[in-house]
């Protein structure tokens, strides 16, 4: 049943609870990146040109002690909202409760924005605490889920609102999110290939299980894949593996057969640093005091022949250690090698895969690229997201 959009609320005049997703990046109290803040504007917009007033809810950082307090205060983004909004007004209130907050609710016009201070400075926030999920609903008519990044949460701010107000839909950014995930996981077009990478099998366990029961192919790369060269029976030095992971590892290789897209050699490093000597050494045959950081070439071609007229591509998680640029080559090669597909649906999963396609510049040329890696990376396990779960269906 498909959810209920912001389009399908009526909020003229209506005091409209949004929960972004703020949680920017800074650097000495500067925001370093407002990606997360110009992707909530289409609704914000949308909602300020419907004459709502639009109060918004976001967390920033992890919030445990008086010093998490002020290093994590909320007013920053307020700044760049306005700063992004000139002919707005954006307020922004330093309180998440009492008479403060309710008093600037009050005193808001419509077409005017409110920006409620970190949620997180509530320690009800995170538990789903009923009492303030109830008092936050009592402030507006009317909720919107548009942070992505945290609907696999249950909060107070993602369910904890939603449960108190029935009017409520989800925004522009949390629809194209399910949408965009929704074609490329539960209704991919064939040849459908999904490549996991990053370090650990450990984080990535649900998300193979789901993917090999949908997938024509799953590609396996980055550190997790030395765990499976190790259950063949590979020599793999010094690299990465989850030793507690191996016999699982086994198992995905005898139920997945061909399925499963393993690399066939590896750039193999002497120390994990961007200065260490590098070589090519075939899977399962890397010597001692040696580690794999990356994919290697013959990897690359197979790479490139498995995804050869895929119509889905679902990418979560890099190929090595693409931070450093000697160790980059395997990521970018896919990178490019997925952008280029003709008529394929493409979608990164968040998280470093994300980071990595924005870091090599080719971030534009996937069909969509996910902000919220821990919701996307559930919803590609298969889980329910509880902030989308509790949005009314459409009628």
């Amino acid at each position: 049943m498909a959810k209920r959009t912001v389009k399908d609320l009526d909020v003229n005049g209506k005091k409209v609870l949004v929960r972004v997703d703020f949680n920017v990046p800074r650097q000495d109290g500067v925001i370093t990146d407002d990606n997360r803040i110009q992707m909530a504007l289409p609704t914000i917009k949308y909602l300020v040109e419907n004459n709502a007033k639009v109060v918004l809810f976001s967390h920033l950082g992890k919030v445990k002690t008086e010093e998490d307090k002020a290093k994590n205060n909320l007013e920053c983004a307020a700044v760049r909202l306005q700063e992004l909004l000139p002919d707005t007004k954006v307020t922004f209130c330093p309180e998440t409760r009492g008479a403060t907050l309710e008093n600037a609710v009050a005193a808001m016009k419509d077409g005017e924005i409110l920006v409620v201070q970190n949620t997180r400075y509530e320690p009800g926030e995170s538990k789903n605490d009923p009492e303030l999920g109830k008092y936050w609903a009592s402030l507006g008519d009317v909720f919107v889920e548009d942070a992505f990044g945290s609907v696999h949460r249950a909060h107070a701010s993602t369910v904890g609102i939603p449960t108190n107000l029935k009017e409520n839909g989800i925004g522009f950014l949390v629809e194209r999110e399910v949408t965009m995930l929704g074609k490329a996981v539960d209704n991919p077009l064939h040849p459908f290939v999904a490549i996991i990478g990053g370090s650990k099998v450990s984080s990535k366990i649900d998300v193979i299980d789901n993917l090999l029961k949908k997938a024509d192919k799953v590609i396996i790369g980055g550190g997790m894949a030395y765990t499976f060269s190790a259950a063949q029976g590979g020599k793999i030095g010094d690299s990465l593996v989850e030793e507690d992971k191996i016999d699982l590892a086994k198992e995905y290789l005898e139920k997945a057969g061909d399925k499963l897209v393993l690399p066939v050699d590896n750039v193999i490093a002497d120390a994990f640093s961007e200065d260490a000597n590098t070589k090519y050494a075939d899977a399962g045959e890397i010597p001692d005091g040696w580690q794999g950081l990356d994919i290697g070439p013959k990897t690359v071609e197979l790479f490139k022949q498995t995804l050869a007229g895929a119509k889905t591509v679902v990418w979560n998680g890099p190929m090595g250690v693409f931070e450093m640029k000697k160790f980059a080559k395997g990521t970018e090669e896919i990178c490019k090698a997925i952008s280029e597909l003709p008529d394929a649906i493409t979608v990164i999963g968040g998280g470093d895969s994300a980071a990595a396609a924005k870091q090599l510049g080719y971030a534009d040329k996937f069909s969509h690229v996910s902000t919220g890696g821990g919701a996307s990376l559930e919803y590609m396990e298969g889980k329910t997201l509880p902030g989308i779960a509790i949005i009314s269906d459409k009628d």
